[in-house]
């Protein structure tokens, strides 16, 4: 959500300097969008990380509950 703020905030200033003609407002506007973009990506990366790394804990507990199993078996 810091991403998206950051973005709308971007703009916003980015509005306003082309309207008043401030080149410093609308290059700080960019700035601020491009980071509320890298902080968005680096998010969505990190919770891509979580999930494969939720996925990787889960199936490594199923082979240790199958393990578990074939050794109780004998």
């Amino acid at each position: 959500m810091a991403g998206t703020a950051e973005q709308a905030k971007g703009r916003a200033k980015e509005a306003v300097g082309g309207l008043t003609g401030d080149e410093d407002l609308v290059s700080e506007g960019r700035a601020d969008r491009h980071a509320g973009e890298a902080k968005e990506k680096v998010g969505q990366a990190k919770d891509k990380i979580e999930d494969v790394l939720e996925a990787a804990e889960k199936k490594a507990e199923e082979a240790v509950d199958t393990v578990k199993d074939a050794l109780h078996r004998k």
